[in-house]
């Protein structure tokens, strides 16, 4: 098997809320969309390890996830704060039922390594406004907070550069630098979301852009209408293994159609409010929340449920 480079989650750089006119949205959008990832060559397939729908599964139950093409229920709406973008939002994902795992049921990203999660490859900073805010962050880690506390500040540091040039977190014993590994006395997990719950923070404020973002995918596309106008799509949907790039067909798991992840009593749009808010602007989430409201009142059967859900009546998965 030809030897293939990691696959890395896509940068997640510059906010809606950041784009001062169209103009710089465009620039922005065409230099740094949210899905900058590191291409994996293409690989031969060993019989049995690809699931149902082509993509690569090593060791995963082909029942556990569902897939990535299904039909999906898309809504368009203008952002009530900027009269040149519209957002274009995924009913059938902020409407599912997922929920993070990490600890009680991830199958990590890594064969072999569950208790890494996603945090096996580090996060890619989206810029240097992004490292910067971290860096404030990271000085307030204490011993007690961090496992590698002291080889993060007095040793090798926390960042690194990828063989593409890119800034990251650094890679530690075989994962991110500030995931604390199972047995430390401070809690497992990432240490920066450690330490925005200690401080009463939402932890999108201290982490990462690609890691509070994760797996929710926002994307930029300029539409041209037939007025010879222009507008501004922004597109909030699922983070699945494509958002990874070809090499997503290479993690060993991924949650975000694994039934195993879909059993919150409450939706996306609700558990992922500060991070949609923080995404799509107050007014923005707003009215995502009354479409996705409307959505699950309805009398009528779902349109296009996540098939990784479990039946409203308890019976066989749709």
């Amino acid at each position: 098997m030809p030897k293939t480079k990691k696959a890395k989650p896509g940068k997640a750089t510059v906010k809606v809320r950041d784009t001062v006119s169209a103009e710089n949205a465009r620039t922005a959008s065409e230099t740094h969309p949210d899905t900058k990832y590191q291409q994996l060559e293409a690989h031969t397939d060993p019989a049995g390890e690809r699931g149902a729908d082509g993509g690569v599964r090593r060791g995963v139950p082909d029942d556990d996830e569902k897939g990535i093409d299904f039909a999906r229920a898309w809504v368009e709406f203008p952002d009530p704060a900027d009269e040149d973008q519209v957002f274009r939002c995924d009913l059938t994902w902020l409407t599912s039922r997922w929920s993070c795992v990490f600890g009680s049921g991830c199958q990590g990203i890594q064969a072999g390594r569950a208790d890494d999660g996603c945090c096996t490859l580090g996060a890619h900073f989206s810029d240097k406004d992004d490292e910067k805010r971290v860096a404030k962050h990271v000085a307030r880690l204490t011993p007690e907070q961090w496992q590698f506390h002291e080889e993060g500040t007095a040793g090798g540091g926390w960042t690194q550069t990828d063989e593409d040039g890119e800034r990251q977190t650094r890679r530690w014993n075989g994962s991110c630098i500030f995931q604390n590994r199972p047995g430390f006395a401070g809690g497992a997990g990432c240490s920066l979301h450690i330490l925005a719950l200690s401080e009463g923070r939402e932890p999108l404020e201290t982490k990462p852009d690609v890691c509070w973002q994760l797996p929710v995918r926002r994307t930029y596309d300029w539409i041209e209408r037939p007025d010879d106008t222009k507008v501004l799509q922004v597109s909030i949907g699922e983070y699945d293994r494509r958002g990874w790039g070809s090499g997503g067909h290479d993690l060993h798991w991924w949650c975000t159609s694994a039934t195993s992840a879909h059993g919150a009593g409450e939706p996306v749009f609700r558990t992922y409010g500060p991070e949609l808010t923080e995404m799509m602007g107050a007014e923005g989430y707003a009215e995502l929340v009354a479409l996705c409201e409307r959505r699950l009142a309805s009398e009528l059967p779902l349109v296009a449920p996540h098939p990784a859900d479990p039946s409203p009546a308890g019976g066989p998965r749709v």
